[in-house]
């Protein structure tokens, strides 16, 4: 068995695990689903549920991976003490794996359109018109291509390791990330149209609040932009010292993403009554504003074409910004199958992260040929099915199976007067008995919708 990484550092582990939630979820889908389910009423939702659901299950699965110091499978083994629940959560950490492993195939797809796009942007400004178009015309060639080529940069920031790779590269990432996001809703912000859509992100529409479909959403968002469900958070849970605060950590993370997800859409809502106020069709024919993939490349790109010259180089900052955002939780992703890999057997941790990111990118070749059949099935099935399940069955572990004089020891190594905490008092009975009734609830709606 191959000897275990660390974090380095306090800050190291933050960058690292705000890199893993930060990615393509916040700055894609947190705007996209703000757009479609009633503009500020969803960031209000979601910022409840991010605190009052998503934060309790992300300290769940911290808290199990720092005390087994292993990855998914076998941590969720080392908690259970029945050959029942060993059994139950060995299967639940196979199935994070798998789940895990067909977002990343997905995710890599999406990745490679931002950097082909951000290719775009730099080709119009030296006049390679050919290229360029080539560059944002759906292909299965041009999926290929740059999907490889982002697989290929999350191996090989994996391959290094956790603290020379994973937390070297998040503490680079993150900053410029930041300083991206910042810039670009500034430059943003002076331009006509942008203070409408300021309007819509920052009031909020009451009578949506408690509509189905936006608690469904903001429940898959706050899944989905924090890494839950998949391993990602309890194997850099394992990699924590045991000298650190989990509690002030897990929630130093949780506002971090949360941050980065509200900036992001400062950013986005904008940015396209901008483009609104510029010619560009922002609403569908039901009158609903555009989302999804239309929104980041059709509505963004057609509203930096109506800038000129400058809009080619705002262009440019812009998928760079998407690109990094989706690097820094691709290697969160990835690293869970190889930590796993690892564990089990002896090995180079180099030639396992080549080995298993290059099956994940046969599965993405797969997507690309299938793209209308699979896509949007994987997409869903991971996001909204696998991953709430998969926390609900953690939930269930840390609450009723797991001993909670356990629990406590492991939490107080990092801070002793937990005991006599707020958070003590209040989480384990609310991961216990609210956290599965309020995922089930939503489960539920998910189905049903």
């Amino acid at each position: 068995m191959s000897a275990r990484g660390q974090f380095s550092s306090r800050l190291g582990f933050i960058m690292a695990a705000a890199g893993a939630a930060v990615g393509l979820g916040n700055i894609w889908g947190f705007p996209t689903q703000v757009a479609t389910n009633g503009g500020g009423a969803f960031v209000l939702v979601y910022l409840l549920l991010t605190l009052t659901l998503a934060y309790p299950i992300l300290m769940a699965e911290l808290t199990i991976g720092r005390y087994a110091q292993a990855n998914m499978v076998d941590a969720m083994q080392k908690i259970s003490d029945s050959q029942i629940s060993k059994k139950i959560g060995k299967a639940t950490g196979w199935w994070g794996l798998c789940t895990v492993s067909l977002i990343l195939s997905f995710y890599s797809i999406v990745a490679g359109w931002m950097i082909a796009y951000f290719l775009q942007a730099l080709t119009l400004i030296i006049g390679w018109h050919e290229f360029s178009n080539w560059l944002v015309t759906f292909s299965i060639e041009r999926n290929i291509i740059f999907c490889t080529i982002f697989s290929l940069l999350t191996i090989n920031i994996v391959r290094h390791g956790v603290s020379e790779g994973i937390e070297k590269w998040s503490s680079r990432l993150m900053p410029v990330l930041f300083i991206l996001i910042v810039s670009m809703i500034i430059y943003i912000s002076t331009l006509e149209g942008a203070s409408e859509g300021w309007r819509v992100y920052l009031i909020p529409d009451f009578s949506k609040v408690l509509q189905p479909k936006l608690l469904v959403s903001a429940m898959g968002q706050a899944f989905f932009s924090l890494s839950l469900g998949v391993g990602c958070m309890l194997i850099y849970g394992s990699y924590i010292s045991k000298k650190e605060n989990l509690v002030s950590l897990g929630l130093s993370v949780a506002l971090v993403d949360s941050g980065i997800a509200i900036l992001a859409g400062m950013l986005i809502i904008p940015a396209m009554y901008v483009a609104s106020h510029n010619g560009v069709t922002i609403f569908d024919s039901q009158g609903v504003l555009i989302d999804g993939d239309q929104l980041i490349f059709t509505v963004i790109p057609a509203l930096f074409s109506s800038m000129g010259q400058v809009g080619n180089i705002i262009s440019a900052i812009f998928f760079l910004l998407m690109s990094i955002a989706a690097l820094t939780s691709s290697i969160s992703m990835l690293e869970v199958p190889v930590a796993y890999s690892l564990e089990s057997d002896e090995g180079s941790r180099q030639k396992r992260t080549v080995v298993i990111g290059l099956m994940i990118l046969l599965i993405s070749i797969v997507l690309i040929f299938f793209f209308e059949v699979l896509f949007s099935f994987i997409v869903s099935f991971t996001t909204q099915y696998s991953q709430p399940l998969i926390s609900l069955i953690t939930c269930l572990f840390i609450g009723w199976v797991w001993h909670r004089n356990k629990i406590l020891e492991e939490l107080k190594q990092g801070n002793e007067l937990l005991e006599s905490t707020f958070f003590w008092r209040i989480w384990p009975y609310y991961v216990k008995l609210i956290c599965p009734v309020i995922i089930m609830v939503m489960f539920i709606q998910t189905i049903r919708a």
